[in-house]
């Protein structure tokens, strides 16, 4: 068979938001190529924000291919991980941009993790009050989840991305190849936002997953550009729906409530957020047991699934009374309740107010 399989040709989908819809490009050999930003806006300077790590791989390969849209193209490289995710570090790219002489035409082009995308589109959101940017996701997380949806941020020590904005990139470039220079400790905690979309939308993504996830963990092409396809088309009608999470978005928190709480509890970085999302998915399939939604039996399968990912299935021993504190300061409450993500059935989720009492048997059950 000549050329490659079908599921490697580059492929497109479309985020429906009227006149702030935009493509996502999935496939590989896509971030070096300047067809693969031919519809964007053209502008005399643009910014690629990238950080150390991922720089030297992929920043003058971008740089390249953008010559033609740009006359000038800088680079801006930050200090990697979630610790740098605050305010000091998000100056750093105002101070470029701004030393540079950037004006409102510049196009920021984000390149890197979920880390790097939000940085990159909150600071486009506030720059000159808003200028355009592209989110180049280098990691499975930010491929399938970050980068596509527009929700920008940077973390406060009281919370993980409490403060930020909704802002819709230009485009999404999904490169397959780049996974290939990705540590396996990443991918592991890209393929926990990848299950996370089985149980809340697609019970045969799930059977899938399963089927595949010695595949997915071997950076088996097709498997990972299916997988990619179908997480972003999950999230991509969840977010043309209900943009600016008044509703169904909550759902795709899905473990994010005990996983945010562990990455606070235990300082941003300790953990990767792919790690506590895993393990989050855990505790709130035994929470969704414990209030009688789905059977034990549901639990046994996430708890096997996320440990084949390579991932922790036991929290750390905060201490419930800790990880209440933590859970509290969260943008799904209301009122001062903590509410969770639960399933509701195979396929279906709700937000849901949990007595405390209830959260703290789930926390003692599911931690070491």
């Amino acid at each position: 068979m000549h050329g490659r399989p079908s599921s490697l040709l580059p492929q497109t989908l479309t985020v429906q938001l009227a006149e702030r819809s935009y493509p996502i490009l999935i496939g590989p050999g896509l971030l070096g190529s300047a067809d693969s930003y031919a519809g964007l806006p053209r502008s005399r300077m643009a910014a690629i924000v990238s950080n150390e790590t991922v720089a030297p791989l992929y920043a003058q390969a971008l740089a390249d291919a953008l010559a033609a849209r740009h006359e000038r193209v800088i680079q801006v490289v930050l200090p990697d991980g979630e610790v740098h995710k605050d305010w000091p570090t998000l100056d750093r790219i105002f101070d470029a941009l701004l030393a540079e002489g950037c004006d409102r035409q510049t196009v920021l082009y984000a390149l890197g993790g979920g880390v790097v995308g939000d940085m990159t589109g909150f600071a486009a959101a506030c720059y000159m009050r808003g200028v355009p940017f592209v989110q180049v996701p280098t990691t499975l997380l930010a491929q399938v989840d970050s980068s596509v949806g527009g929700k920008t941020a940077i973390n406060h020590p009281r919370g993980k991305n409490m403060i930020g904005a909704f802002y819709q990139p230009q485009a999404v470039v999904c490169d397959l190849d780049v996974l290939d220079t990705l540590p396996e400790r990443e991918l592991s905690a890209g393929l926990a936002e990848v299950i996370k979309y089985g149980p809340i939308a697609d019970p045969a993504f799930l059977d899938w997953i399963e089927a595949n996830i010695a595949a997915l963990r071997a950076r088996d092409k097709a498997a990972l550009a299916h997988a990619v396809r179908r997480s972003c088309e999950i999230k991509a009608w969840v977010v043309g729906q209900d943009e600016r999470e008044s509703g169904l978005r909550a759902i795709l928190n899905f473990g994010h409530t005990f996983g945010h709480a562990i990455e606070a509890g235990l300082g941003y970085g300790h953990w990767l957020h792919g790690e506590a999302v895993g393990c989050g998915m855990v505790m709130a399939s035994e929470l969704s047991a414990r209030l009688g939604l789905m059977p034990a039996s549901f639990v046994d399968r996430m708890r096997r699934l996320i440990e084949r990912a390579g991932l922790p299935v036991q929290g750390p021993p905060l201490g419930a009374s800790r990880y209440l504190d933590l859970m509290r300061v969260d943008k799904k409450n209301e009122g001062g309740q903590i509410r969770f993500v639960v399933i509701e059935a195979l396929g279906r989720a709700g937000l849901r107010a949990v007595p405390d009492a209830l959260v703290v048997e789930v926390i003692e059950a599911c931690t070491a």
